[in-house]
């Protein structure tokens, strides 16, 4: 038995050794031919580096949404800049709690949604997918219409999406977070063209991400580049060709401001406050992309509202993070412009803000005071533009709204405070404010999306939600 056992052993022993010794012996490319590129026949052009962005590749339709609705908030701030609705709705401002109709859970971000004729459009961000996406909702349902997005990796960084699309009959257009331009068929969404700005301009994203929202001034898209050789650059948005551009002979970088259109002295003019100062760029079709005049006093690290036209040549900027404001004067004696900083003070010295721009109506400027903004700091508050140090009016102590949206309709300014509480205020000829209504739409976190309004409807949103309340 004990021989039997000897042998078995020694043979498994002798095997076990044949297969180690063999295992080191076999060559495993003896059979492994060489294939030269190509060989696979993959189709050209699929080869895919991380920072490949093809804006727009992708597409999903879910269903067709008609509407007869016909109100429009296409942009940015309204279609006059101004952020003030002239509503012929009959609004509701106190009483019974504004229903909720719909609402939608987002990417973390800040991004305003923009509305066209009973269609919500809304850039998004994608973490799952890291994706940017533009997508289109139904204003009366929430049901989302279509989506078209594409692959940009990005890390969070206080959210993603920020800028606000702008939209017409023939386009939609979008700004992503890393500087992508895209536009849309707004009702079919299919893609009509793209310009990625690091690539064409070498522009500098800001730390934050790209704030700045798209407009559009006669058909062509403004927009500041903000790169090595183009300040500003006009796209025409039918064909997606630059019809002109401004050197950036005064070295300005990107900053989170959206260029504005202003009437100065007669003169269509488009004003952008970029890092490194503030500039007047000709929008006269005779000369379109002419730099008119720059001041570099005021040159804040970093810029989110846009600046405020207010008479004359008078130009009111402010910016966040200690900044304070400035009061901009713009001077034309015959063909030669001059751009003087007449006031600078700051942030808890006057009117101040550091995100949303504030709003000019009825001769006084309404905003919300940053954290540093002294005493009154996160109050709503007015200012005469004669003296930007005193306020005429402020809310009360317990109303502070942080970084939070305000938007003017008919005579009552909405409140967006950014934890997700809505505050109405009737704007009396004396004025005074008076609380209408305070209102816990939802347990918000950084609130900071600006409103929009269309045919009774609002759409308010925090940095994981968007909510569509019915206030008429």
């Amino acid at each position: 038995m004990n021989k039997k056992l000897n042998i078995i052993t020694a043979s498994v022993i002798v095997i076990y050794i044949a297969m180690i010794v063999g295992w080191h012996l076999y060559r495993t490319d003896r059979h492994i031919t060489l294939q030269v590129p190509g060989a696979d026949n993959r189709p050209p052009e699929t080869e895919r580096k991380a920072n490949d962005v093809r804006i727009g590749e992708f597409f999903m339709r879910y269903e067709d949404i008609t509407s007869s609705l016909t109100g429009k908030w296409g942009c940015f701030r309204g279609s006059d800049f101004s952020n003030i609705v002239r509503a012929t709705e009959k609004i509701s401002y106190s009483g019974n709690d504004y229903p909720e109709l719909w609402s939608v859970t987002t990417g973390e971000g800040h991004a305003a949604p923009v509305i066209y004729n009973g269609l919500v459009y809304l850039l998004d961000y994608d973490e799952t997918l890291s994706s940017d996406m533009l997508r289109c909702f139904s204003l009366e349902t929430g049901k989302e219409q279509w989506r078209r997005w594409y692959r940009v990796p990005m890390k969070r960084n206080h959210g993603f999406s920020r800028t606000a699309p702008y939209v017409s009959n023939d386009y939609v257009i979008t700004l992503g977070p890393q500087g992508h331009l895209m536009c849309c068929n707004p009702k079919t969404g299919d893609l009509l063209w793209t310009h990625d700005l690091q690539k064409e301009y070498q522009t500098e994203v800001p730390f934050w991400y790209a704030g700045q929202c798209p407009r559009v001034d006669d058909g062509v898209l403004v927009v500041a580049t903000a790169g090595n050789e183009t300040l500003l650059a006009g796209i025409d948005c039918s064909t997606g060709e630059t019809v002109w551009k401004t050197p950036n002979t005064l070295n300005f970088k990107m900053s989170h401001s959206s260029v504005t259109p202003m009437t100065i002295h007669g003169k269509q003019t488009y004003v952008y406050a970029g890092i490194g100062g503030v500039c007047g760029v000709s929008a006269e079709k005779s000369e379109r992309g002419k730099l008119l005049w720059h001041q570099t006093k005021w040159k804040p690290s970093v810029i989110a509202p846009s600046p405020i036209h207010l008479t004359g040549g008078n130009i009111f900027l402010v910016a966040g993070y200690g900044a304070g404001g400035a009061m901009l004067k713009v001077d034309m004696n015959g063909s030669q412009w001059t751009a003087t900083i007449v006031e600078q003070y700051k942030a808890n010295e006057g009117l101040s803000s550091e995100q949303q721009t504030p709003i000019l109506y009825n001769n006084l400027i309404y905003t919300v005071l940053p954290k540093d903004g002294g005493s009154n700091r996160g109050k709503l508050v007015s200012y005469a533009p004669a003296d930007l140090h005193k306020p005429v009016w402020s809310s009360g102590a317990d109303e502070r709204f942080g970084l939070g949206p305000y938007v003017i309709i008919n005579d009552r300014i909405f409140v967006f405070k950014d934890d997700g509480e809505l505050y109405v205020y009737k704007i009396e000829a004396s004025n005074n404010l008076v609380l209408e209504r305070r209102q816990r739409i939802m347990e918000g976190i950084d609130a900071w999306g600006p409103m929009a309004y269309a045919d009774g409807f609002l759409i308010v949103r925090d940095a994981h939600n968007v909510k569509c309340l019915k206030i008429s």
